[in-house]
């Protein structure tokens, strides 16, 4: 089954044949090089991908040149500036490669057109915005209740642990909203709070 019809069966499992063929034609694969992006912020590409292979980091640069690591992409999450895509502004995030990746791209148009062909689409849509919409609220939840270390053991314990294993120290410190230096010495209290319970 190809990988974006298996992710759509996540959420619609009554995809026929029939309604996966208008969505498979209008597919194209796309490569980004490493450091290269998807999109970056004032541009205007209403398009999403499935991530095939590889990793990517969404974020948002500050009007002093800093910059705010929100999101990170592996294999199977569907990825695009949503925003951008249904108000037709140009994008305010950017998404970069950090490592090699290939994609599976579509037009976001005909993502719409389906919504009106197809029902089977229009549900799908709702059921995808309702995900994304309670991976936004915990992001934020996680922000404005937690602190760094408490940030950090939820990266342990939350399912989240390819942000550990595949993503360099730096941007994990910049996604958990501290520095490295800090990052270092949480890891360290951690691993010895471990060390003193076992």
């Amino acid at each position: 089954m190809h990988p974006l019809r298996a992710y759509l069966h996540r959420f619609v499992p009554s995809l026929t044949d029939a309604d996966w063929q208008p969505l498979a034609e209008a597919l194209r694969p796309r490569q980004l090089a490493r450091g290269e992006h998807f999109v970056q912020a004032g541009e205007y590409r209403p398009e999403l991908a499935l991530l095939l292979s590889g990793s990517c980091r969404l974020y948002y640069s500050r009007p002093d040149g800093d910059e705010r690591t929100t999101y990170f992409f592996f294999e199977n999450h569907l990825l695009g500036d949503y925003p951008s895509c249904l108000t037709g502004q140009a994008s305010q995030l950017s998404i970069q490669a950090l490592t090699d990746t290939e994609l599976v791209v579509f037009d976001y148009a005909r993502l719409r057109q389906l919504y009106e062909e197809r029902p089977v689409y229009e549900r799908f849509g709702r059921l995808v915005a309702e995900y994304h919409m309670l991976g936004t609220d915990a992001r934020l939840t996680e922000h404005l209740l937690l602190s760094p270390e408490e940030r950090y053991r939820a990266l342990l314990t939350g399912g989240k642990t390819k942000i550990l294993e595949r993503i360099p120290q730096q941007l994990i410190a910049n996604y958990l909203g501290i520095t490295p230096v800090s990052l270092s010495r949480i890891r360290s209290r951690v691993a010895r709070n471990s060390g003193k319970n076992t």
